[in-house]
């Protein structure tokens, strides 16, 4: 009895390392990448000062909005994109969520050689192969994680896709607060003053 019982653990232990590592590969980006980008000070200040430095004249305000607003909305056309593809994709599961991780690290690597190439375009196309990366493992992520779990736990872990796109979300939310770079100490002191019980 002790050995079945070790090996139900040894099991699940195994299973929950594997939701754990999809889950962070999968919808966790998802979630991540939609709220992060919700403050466009850093972005559009940075479409400036390379556009200055191109052209010697500062672009129109109007200008960086539409290229923040494109910067954030090609995220979306990726997502759409990489969905549309992901049915006729002939790999299996597994090699198709590593394929998409390869897509977000050299998304990454886009984005993180923006600065020093001081190519806002760059950002662009970061950000359009995270949505391709998000959308083809948005899809795939509940299938294999249902495929890999037994019978009896498999309501559980696809109801963990969405606690890591929660999970994302809020870490995008978290990053992106301003509070956290000690700009604003007020608004932390008010944000913490409303969950506070009178």
């Amino acid at each position: 009895m002790e050995h079945f019982i070790f090996a139900l653990q040894v099991q699940f232990r195994g299973l929950l390392q594997m939701i754990l590592v999809l889950g962070i590969g999968g919808s966790f980006p998802y979630g991540f990448h939609i709220s992060v980008i919700n403050y466009p000070s850093h972005i559009r200040k940075f479409i400036n000062e390379t556009w200055i430095d191109r052209h010697g004249s500062p672009l129109h305000p109007e200008t960086v909005m539409l290229l923040w607003s494109f910067i954030v909305s090609v995220y979306g056309i990726g997502g759409f994109l990489g969905s549309l593809c992901c049915g006729p994709f002939s790999l299996p599961r597994k090699k198709c969520q590593m394929f998409t991780n390869l897509i977000m690290l050299v998304a990454a690597l886009f984005m993180a050689l923006s600065k020093t190439a001081k190519s806002f375009e760059m950002i662009l196309v970061g950000r359009f192969l995270y949505g391709i990366g998000s959308g083809f493992s948005l899809n795939i992520h509940p299938q294999y994680v249902g495929e890999i779990s037994p019978k009896k736990l498999r309501g559980f872990t696809n109801s963990t896709v969405a606690v890591f796109l929660t999970l994302g979300k809020l870490t995008g939310q978290v990053v992106g607060l301003r509070c956290l770079l000690l700009y604003c100490k007020i608004k932390c002191i008010q944000m913490f003053t409303l969950f506070t019980v009178r």
